[in-house]
């Protein structure tokens, strides 16, 4: 059974940075796509970044050049670093093992001034 925890979110200003954790067990992780998605109040989920096994990474067009995506397939744990963070990037950040279907319980991140 795969289990995801998120871990990292919290209160920030607008122009801050936070940094997420996703550990995974129950999984052979380094062979897994790993995703994140958030989802805002009052707002469907989205998908915000992937990262293949190897390490590429793609992101969501609201969240580039401001967010980083990296995995250490070692810890078996993924990350996403975030920074210039804008109130509408708040929301619940969910991690996504996308190979097998499984998510985390989601960890809150709120941007405000």
């Amino acid at each position: 059974q795969v289990q995801l925890v998120e871990s990292g979110g919290g209160f920030v200003q607008p122009g801050g940075s936070l940094r997420l954790s996703c550990s995974a067990s129950g999984s052979i992780f380094s062979a897994n796509r790993m995703d994140w998605h958030r989802q805002a109040p009052g707002k469907q989920r989205e998908w915000v970044a992937s990262i293949s096994p190897s390490g590429i990474p793609v992101y969501a067009d609201s969240v580039k050049g401001r967010f980083t995506i990296s995995r250490d397939n070692a810890l078996h744990t993924m990350y996403l670093e975030m920074k210039s963070l804008r109130p509408e990037d708040t929301g619940v950040y969910y991690c996504n093992d996308y190979s097998m279907g499984s998510w985390g319980q989601g960890t809150q991140v709120t941007v405000s001034s």
